[in-house]
């Protein structure tokens, strides 16, 4: 039996139908994401979960239990928020001890578990602080410290990297999974960032209007994504109709769309002969993505994006004539 499962949840905000339906199983000690646009729903199920929202219809069982109805103070479950939240008047150990004063547990207890979580989120040295001293990436990890300080049976995440700048929030990433793996925690993030959510996951859950478009381990929602949105979303799939496909494979094509990753684009200034389909093509725009170059490739009159590793032997110019090739295998009907 699975350790979180939803049954049949539908929520309403009047007239507007925000889950619709929704049916998902969450494994114990997994990480699982919800991924997808703002306003799919992800955030709304995560605080259904959380008793922050009201379900309009349907069942959340934890650990074989009917939390549908509890309150959230009793539900055991710890949640992380994109805003900090801190008390701006206590400082790191006072905010992190605050729930636990409330269980009445004893001292030595509470101390233990602060300084647990402290060393945890790396933030010896950093107890006596007050928020407003804290850098933003500080006040997170003090907000990560105070959700798994009270030892939840679950760790919610809502976007909690989306204010982080890039370099500190890969750091971030790496925490909050080694996190969740030392201390076996089932944990369910929120993100939009479909690179977040490969690097972090078990499992993803792309959400699109409201319901689930696609589930599973993070290469298989990527290499076979399974409805043009979850191709657009996850991967930048190139997504060509089987008219597009026949005029730049110059060949017969049956079937409906096809979906192609950027990077299973072969290109070269010479013949290329060990592909399944093998085309000429003109380089119309390149655009720097890190350690790859994105190039806007003109193979007869249809326009395809195809990444390569940015360096010399693969620069080339706008307006250079270059073969390109692509296997049938990487050709994802859909």
């Amino acid at each position: 039996m699975a350790y979180i499962e939803f049954k049949n949840i539908d929520k309403f905000y009047g007239d507007n139908h925000v889950l619709k339906g929704i049916n998902l199983e969450i494994n114990k000690g997994d990480f699982v994401t919800l991924l997808g646009p703002s306003g799919c729903g992800k955030s709304t199920l995560l605080r259904c979960l959380a008793g922050l929202e009201q379900i309009s219809g349907g069942q959340i069982l934890l650990d074989g239990e009917d939390i549908t109805n509890k309150d959230p103070k009793d539900r055991n479950i710890g949640m992380v928020f994109q805003q900090y939240s801190l008390f701006p008047n206590m400082t790191v150990e006072e905010n992190l001890s605050f729930g636990l004063k409330l269980q009445k547990l004893d001292t030595s207890e509470i101390n233990r578990r602060v300084k647990d979580a402290i060393d945890m989120v790396e933030l010896k040295g950093k107890e006596k602080e007050y928020p407003a001293n804290l850098s933003g990436g500080q006040q997170q990890r003090v907000a990560l410290a105070r959700g798994i300080v009270m030892q939840p049976k679950v760790l919610l995440l809502d976007e909690p990297l989306s204010a982080i700048d890039a370099k500190l929030r890969k750091s971030l990433q790496t925490s909050i999974r080694r996190i969740h793996k030392n201390l076996g925690l089932t944990s369910v993030f929120v993100t939009h960032d479909q690179d977040e959510a490969m690097v972090m996951s078990d499992v993803i859950h792309l959400f699109h209007d409201g319901k689930i478009e696609q589930s599973g381990r993070p290469v298989e929602v990527y290499t076979k994504p399974v409805t043009p949105f979850a191709a657009g979303f996850i991967g930048s799939y190139n997504i060509l109709d089987a008219a597009a496909m026949k005029r730049m494979t110059n060949r017969d094509w049956q079937g409906g769309q096809v979906a192609i990753r950027p990077e299973t684009f072969f290109l070269s200034k010479d013949q290329i002969t060990t592909e399944d389909y093998c085309m000429e093509g003109t380089i119309t725009d390149s655009v720097p993505r890190g350690n790859v170059l994105r190039y806007s490739v003109n193979v007869n009159d249809v326009e395809v994006y195809a990444d390569v590793l940015f360096r010399s032997a693969s620069i080339y110019d706008i307006g250079d004539k270059i073969h390109i090739g692509i296997s049938d295998r990487n050709c994802v009907r859909l």
